[in-house]
């Protein structure tokens, strides 16, 4: 696929946002669940405006020097602002670990970018991907660029949870939301992807297509098949057990507090209003247990507290055994667990 390109489900929003070229803003951003292509969309529009042909309408044309620049990565009025990936070693030798977080120093070397005068004569484009990963330094510092903006500097942040942006950073953008595709439609392109039961991928991941795609092949399939299998029988779940299977796995906490969060929303959901989202591959278990979803609902604001402490360095199958034995006390409060 020519990374100019759309996904099929995007070109409906693509026509409604250059609609009206002339009154792009300077500052936009992209909001929208994971695995819809926010960043393919943004990227696209990055070329757009870096595109040297006059006429180019709404799509940039691909072959002018600004567009071969841009493919090649090293157009020199672009830039991606991101976390670093952290591959390598660091001066000691040792592995350096991953940064999940954009920090004060990356939003002052891109100032540093945004202050210069164009290379081509055109914009300065930056992408914020994903823009909530600032730190509150780092949000302060490029909330200032975006105040007092240099003639020519245009900004796209991606967001896949805008609401964790500082308010003042949002009042100063367009936001534009790219919605979820239409189920057929996402399905047909899985399909050509060759993703087999592609609607119920698309399941799994509330209908985000590329998420799908990355669910239909990822080497923990078995993983959650089995935990999801463990929670539907919560008569004979044994915690102990069960976390221990999974902290040698290796999986990831927030994966598996994502699980969890899945499960409980289809089974307050069933009870409450008989929709199942993510897990219609359990339908029987989760209708089995539906009617203790009232006692859940504590039990999801448990879970959200313990995604926002994911990624810190706590012992992971202690924190697991914790939130499974809450499981099993959330539905015994609601009536006993079958």
């Amino acid at each position: 696929m020519n990374p100019l390109d759309l996904y099929p489900w995007q070109h409906e929003a693509w026509a409604q946002l250059l609609h009206n070229p002339a009154r792009l803003p300077h500052a936009l951003l992209l909001t929208g669940e994971p695995g819809l292509g926010k960043r393919r969309f943004a990227e696209r529009l990055a070329a757009w405006f870096l595109c040297e042909t006059p006429d180019r309408a709404q799509a940039p044309c691909g072959v002018c020097e600004g567009c071969r620049w841009y493919l090649a990565g090293n157009h020199p009025d672009f830039r991606l602002l991101s976390p670093e990936d952290g591959e390598g070693e660091d001066e000691d030798g040792k592995a350096k670990k991953k940064q999940t977080i954009i920090n004060v120093d990356n939003v002052r070397e891109l100032t540093d970018f945004v202050q210069l005068t164009s290379h081509r004569g055109g914009s300065r484009v930056t992408i914020v991907y994903p823009a909530e990963s600032m730190n509150l330094a780092a949000a302060n510092a490029f909330l200032k660029t975006l105040e007092e903006p240099p003639q020519g500097a245009r900004f796209i942040l991606v967001s896949h949870h805008w609401r964790r942006l500082l308010p003042t950073i949002r009042s100063r953008c367009r936001v534009f939301p790219l919605p979820p595709p239409d189920r057929q439609v996402a399905g047909q392109w899985l399909a050509g992807q060759g993703v087999v039961s592609p609607e119920l991928h698309l399941a799994h991941t509330g209908g985000a297509p590329l998420a799908a795609l990355e669910d239909a092949s990822a080497e923990w399939l078995p993983v959650r098949t089995s935990f999801l299998d463990h929670l539907s029988n919560p008569g004979g779940l044994d915690v102990l057990a069960v976390a221990a299977e999974l902290d040698r796995a290796k999986i990831e906490m927030a994966l598996l507090i994502e699980w969890l969060q899945k499960w409980i929303h289809d089974l307050v959901s069933l009870g409450l209003a008989g929709h199942i989202r993510y897990y219609p591959d359990y339908h029987n278990a989760l209708l089995r247990l539906a009617p203790r979803a009232a006692g859940m609902t504590g039990y999801a604001e448990k879970l959200q507290d313990a995604r926002k402490l994911a990624h810190h360095p706590l012992n992971a199958r202690l924190v697991l055994e914790s939130l499974l034995f809450e499981y099993l006390a959330a539905l015994k409060s609601a009536g006993g667990a079958k």
